[in-house]
């Protein structure tokens, strides 16, 4: 591969326009809020603002499967936030996530209120509250723990790295999407030899382990995710593909999926949640 116009590295890199191809016009190199704006608080303990993104699915497909669980604190209001319009850039979203990226979560249940941010310490956060979907014992915790802080680590590549270059960039760039397309099959490879000897990731125990891989390598195997099945030939990796069927079977992720999703059929949408009942309508 030959490139003609070879980029070269200002001595000091500077923000002169903006970047970032379909996000280009929110994309800053500051952090904070950018306009006063309040947020909506409903009736029950939990508030989530989120987005029915692969991040924002792992909180509500937890939140689901708790409430499946007969856990009435679970009960949550879910607030749509427009990560398009930059609606995580205002003031009270900030002051629960100053890291303006959704899902956000405010605990109502006590006196002072508990900010929860990042998917993965919301996923913890629920998992301790409610002691469901983590193991007790030392080992099999532990190995919950390790696949779900994989997932952490792992998932940026597949989404910022991947997903960006193959979707979202201005223009299609050999080089970055042949490399990110090498590590996401990579990863696959990884998930699929794990569940070639194990029922689900941390064992034979479904856990917040896989409520977190799911939403993104198990919508990656399913072909939901970037329109980018047949390109990464995800059908080759069998155990993942078995996994992935199993957790889409499960009611809770049926609904958890569909939770302030903005895309898709309109049966396949429920832009804010407030009621079990608000399923109802929908297509599951």
């Amino acid at each position: 591969m030959t490139d003609s116009t070879q980029y070269i590295p200002p001595q000091v890199w500077t923000w002169e326009k903006p970047n970032g191809g379909e996000f280009a016009s929110i994309n800053r190199p500051t952090a904070g809020a950018r306009e006063e704006k309040g947020l909506p608080i409903g009736r029950h303990p939990l508030q989530l603002y989120s987005m029915g993104t692969p991040n924002g699915v792992k909180v509500t497909i937890m939140l689901e499967e708790l409430l499946a669980l007969g856990h009435q604190g679970a009960e949550y209001d879910a607030w749509l936030i427009k990560i398009g319009d930059a609606d995580q850039f205002g003031s009270d979203f900030v002051k629960i996530n100053p890291n303006s990226k959704i899902p956000a979560l405010l605990d109502r249940s006590l006196s002072t209120p508990i900010r929860v941010f990042e998917s993965g310490s919301i996923l913890l956060y629920l998992a301790e509250k409610f002691d469901a979907f983590l193991p007790k014992d030392l080992a099999t915790r532990t190995e919950t723990m390790n696949w779900l802080f994989w997932q952490m680590g792992s998932a940026p590549y597949l989404g910022g790295g991947f997903g960006h270059f193959y979707s979202y960039a201005p223009f299609k760039m050999e080089y970055p999407i042949d490399r990110f397309a090498m590590e996401v099959k990579r990863q696959l490879d990884v998930l699929d030899q794990r569940l070639a000897v194990s029922e689900y990731l941390a064992g034979d125990t479904y856990t917040i382990a896989d409520i977190a891989s799911f939403p993104w390598y198990g919508a990656l195997a399913k072909g939901l995710l970037y329109g980018a099945g047949e390109f990464l030939s995800v059908h080759e990796y069998v155990n993942v593909q078995r996994w992935a069927d199993t957790i889409l079977s499960r009611p809770a992720v049926k609904r958890g999926r569909i939770v302030n999703r903005t895309w898709g059929e309109p049966v396949q949408q429920l832009l804010e949640r407030h009621d079990s009942s608000d399923f109802d309508s929908k297509s599951l």
